[in-house]
């Protein structure tokens, strides 16, 4: 007796629409373990290679008496410098680590190292009042001479005061940044922050972020509203100039004297801007005049970047241009501004947080077995021609997406813990309330 055939698949005896697709990336609800597992991984790697020493650059000794200065004094060098605003990003990023997931590993990375900063003032402090361009690793601190210097960094501080987690004293540190950014950095007639390169009189999309959180965070710390008032013209003014209503998107850059402006929307410059506002919202008052002015940019850019997110869930790196290549940290900034803009009720859930998660999904393809990101894009001036942005190179070293890893994983464990989802019909959908 012969085994019976199976019948012939076709639409008539297979659920066709249930057949499974050969998804690029992960598809579906991601589990808060394995959330918390990428960002345990990323914590634990990057606590092995950020040492909190000093020691003498020609000997290599470990310096332990600071009564008296050493010239070649400087922070044991690991695979990343701590005072960068990249590191002031991921000093937030840890922060937010520990409110989403309990664990005080997170808290006490950012809080280890800003004290180990703080304290090293003193130390480092006469050699740079002598020669502000002197070669210390506290430069950036001691002698600011751009946003990229301050802002992320005094963000960072404050919060970490504010948490209470810190015991140093980081208020005369915030101080210095501020005064930084409100006094010294070069700014166009109408008072927006600009820098004098490549062009003169240009704005970088990315200084968004590298002042307006930071001027959020000191309106929260002293109660004085000229911080958020200031905050909320910087983000304005630059998007009046900056932001393509139509398509939703930023520029890169402007330029006072050009009366043309080339329109290169760079992610991760995007990736500033949107945070930024993500930032600002959550720390200005609900009563201010700026509020909703702000919050309808959030909202339309949230659209903007929506419809430009690739198949494979991460967004490319001239977002417009799907030729160019798929990048992680504006990805990860992506995901955890949106997460943070639905969690916090300001967007749509269940339009956002199905992208939201395929975006942390993608995010997470890029977090080795050792914790080290691939796919970021390195530090990255301003270019008004195509090539510049396409060929710019990736490395695992680029400090940039380290932070917004970590905040993508807190955020979303975040979205995961207060929002329910299934697949309806092979999609993954947002339950209407959490079962």
């Amino acid at each position: 007796m012969g085994q019976a055939v199976p019948p012939k698949a076709n639409d008539t005896t297979t659920p066709l629409h249930l057949l499974k697709p050969d998804y690029p990336v992960p598809y579906g609800q991601p589990g808060i373990p394995d959330v918390t597992n990428v960002i345990s991984r990323v914590h634990q790697y990057l606590n092995e290679v950020t040492p909190t020493q000093v020691v003498d650059r020609t000997t290599g000794e470990v310096i332990t008496d600071f009564k008296t200065f050493r010239p070649d004094a400087i922070i044991k060098p690991g695979d990343f410098r701590l005072t960068s605003y990249e590191w002031g990003v991921t000093y937030t990023g840890m922060l937010r680590a520990s409110e989403a997931t309990g664990d005080p590993r997170y808290a006490d990375y950012t809080n280890q190292r800003l004290t180990f900063l703080a304290n090293l003032i003193p130390y480092f402090q006469p050699q740079v009042t002598a020669d502000p361009k002197a070669n210390t690793p506290l430069r950036q601190m001691l002698a600011p001479h751009a946003l990229d210097d301050a802002g992320a960094m005094c963000a960072a501080m404050i919060q970490a005061s504010l948490a209470g987690g810190v015991k140093t004293n980081l208020r005369p540190q915030i101080d210095r940044y501020i005064n930084y950014i409100t006094k010294k950095e070069h700014r166009l007639a109408d008072g927006t922050l600009a820098r004098n390169r490549p062009q003169p009189n240009t704005l970088w999309l990315d200084d968004l972020f590298m002042a307006v959180p930071a001027l959020a965070q000191m309106g929260k710390l002293t109660g004085d509203r000229a911080y958020y008032d200031e905050a909320v013209k910087q983000v304005l003014q630059f998007s009046g100039r900056m932001f393509n209503r139509q398509k939703g998107l930023y520029m890169h850059g402007w330029v006072e004297g050009m009366k043309d402006h080339p329109e290169f929307h760079w992610a991760r410059a995007n990736g500033w801007a949107i945070m930024t506002n993500v930032e600002l919202l959550d720390a200005l008052p609900a009563n201010h005049p700026g509020r909703a002015a702000v919050l309808d940019l959030l909202q339309a850019h949230v659209r903007g970047l929506a419809a430009c997110q690739s198949g494979a869930g991460f967004w490319h790196q001239l977002l417009d241009r799907n030729d160019s290549y798929l990048e992680t940290s504006a990805t990860a900034i992506y995901v955890y501004s949106i997460a943070r803009a639905i969690n916090r009720g300001w967007i749509d859930g269940m339009a956002y947080a199905p992208m939201t998660l395929l975006g942390w999904n993608a995010v997470s393809t890029k977090v080795t077995p050792a914790g080290q990101v691939e796919g970021t894009c390195v530090g990255t001036g301003m270019g008004f021609d195509p090539a510049f942005y396409y060929h710019r190179p990736i490395n695992t070293y680029a400090a940039h997406g380290y932070g917004p890893v970590l905040l993508a994983g807190a955020e979303v464990i975040n979205l995961l813990a207060k929002q329910a989802f299934e697949i309806n019909d092979s999609s993954l959908q947002q339950l209407t309330q959490k079962r």
